[in-house]
């Protein structure tokens, strides 16, 4: 930033980093948020440059319709010039940033021509009346991905789902909800709070008696039932939120999972919460427990799409070989994970992915890899209302929930291990 850069062209210039590192480069938003706000040094302008990105990533298909309507030729997708209009616009459309600043913050981070274009072409698009959908469109490769997959009223769903960053969902550690909270209860344990609620300023929060973790995300280990100091193993575990459930529900629980950072987030749960697990930090490929467990819970590393309404930046950097070198390991995770559960014992499988290779593909080939193993059917009665399983599987789509805020994409499949296993 040079002394005669206006205020906030920092901010802008972060946030230009960041869309670059997502729709050029490939990476997830939050892992490339630091070097991208290296010149910040205060949080607000950290936040407002990450709000900035996943703004633009949540609108960037009507974003570049918008400049490609106004130039006499499509701009090239990694100049930038398109980036530097991306960031202008969505600001003047859809963060309510005034026009003229959100031009002015904008026009130092491109030089020489491109300059004089990103002003003519914001310029035209602010007289001309532009304005962004009520409803996103969603990319197109995504779209056509999921309109094949589940059919194009489950699109159009995500389309709307993306619109706005999800409401907060709250799991408590006990049956009974505490004292002092508010809002929507979709199932036991489960209370959902308007999006933008101050978490750390909720009554319970220091106590220990919640965490925030989307409903979808909580099915899971509910699936799994009560612990009655069985031993269970939560395979890639971290930040911990199935690990507080199943300790939460009487498991003993060994939490494992490769990433030493997201293990201390875990533990500081943990403590918050003061509940317990037996923490382990390896890879599950090469890990292996000393002897075989009651019951077993698969969260497996995915593409994350079903996480879309939170982390737009998936829907533009996974591709569908990423998808499938994905499945892939999440087949031999699932084959190695299997060798661990008693016979008679339970391993739920589950991905925050609404890809079916990634799902309902990953179980086919697991039945009929493992004679020893069976597809325990999850049941109506034991879902909340609003969601229903498929063939002994849950599938949760986007539209679930959407009268009540939505949910993530998410799947969840449930085997016994045959007593002769």
């Amino acid at each position: 930033m040079t002394d005669k850069d206006p205020i906030g062209t920092a901010s802008r210039r972060a946030a230009l980093r960041l869309l670059d590192a997502v729709v050029r480069k490939g990476l997830p938003l939050e892992a490339a948020l630091d070097a991208a706000a290296r010149d910040l040094d205060r949080s607000d302008d950290r936040a407002f440059a990450h709000a900035i990105a996943a703004e633009a990533l949540r609108r960037l298909a009507d974003l570049d319709a918008l400049i490609d309507s106004a130039t006499r030729k499509p701009l090239p997708d990694d100049s930038k010039a398109r980036f530097a209009l991306r960031i202008a616009l969505v600001q003047a459309l859809a963060m309510e940033t005034p026009p003229h600043a959100a031009i002015s913050t904008v026009l130092p981070l491109v030089d020489g021509g491109p300059r004089k274009l990103v002003h003519g072409v914001f310029g035209t698009l602010m007289r001309g009346g532009a304005r962004l959908p009520d409803t996103p469109t969603l990319p197109h490769a995504v779209a056509e991905r999921w309109e094949e997959a589940w059919g194009s009223a489950v699109a159009r769903a995500a389309a709307r789902a993306m619109a706005a960053p999800p409401p907060i969902d709250l799991v408590f550690a006990a049956d009974d909800q505490p004292e002092g909270l508010e809002g929507t209860s979709l199932m036991p344990r489960h209370l959902r709070l308007p999006r933008g609620t101050a978490i750390a300023e909720l009554d319970g929060y220091g106590e220990g008696q919640w965490w925030v973790q989307d409903v979808s995300a909580s099915m899971p280990a509910r699936l799994l039932g009560r612990g009655d100091g069985r031993a269970a193993l939560d395979l890639c575990a971290a930040p911990g939120g199935k690990t507080m459930q199943l300790a939460s529900a009487g498991f003993a629980v060994t939490a494992v999972d490769a990433s030493e950072s997201r293990l201390a987030r875990l533990r500081e749960n943990l403590e918050r919460t003061g509940l317990s697990a037996t923490i382990v930090a390896g890879d599950v490929m090469k890990w292996e427990p000393a002897a075989p467990v009651d019951a077993i819970l698969l969260d497996a590393p995915c593409s994350a799409t079903g996480i879309f309404r939170r982390h737009p930046d998936v829907l533009h950097r996974v591709r569908p070989r990423a998808i499938a070198e994905l499945a892939e390991g999440q087949k031999a995770m699932l084959a190695r994970a299997a060798d661990w559960l008693k016979p008679g014992g339970t391993l739920v499988y589950s991905v925050c992915s609404l890809e079916p290779e990634e799902g309902e593909k990953v179980v086919a080939h697991f039945l009929a890899a493992r004679p020893d193993y069976v597809l325990d059917a999850i049941r109506l009665d034991e879902l909340p209302e609003g969601l229903r399983p498929n063939d002994g599987i849950l599938r949760i789509l986007p539209g679930a929930f959407e009268d009540q805020g939505g949910a993530d994409g998410f799947f969840v499949a449930r085997f016994r291990r045959n007593n002769g296993g």
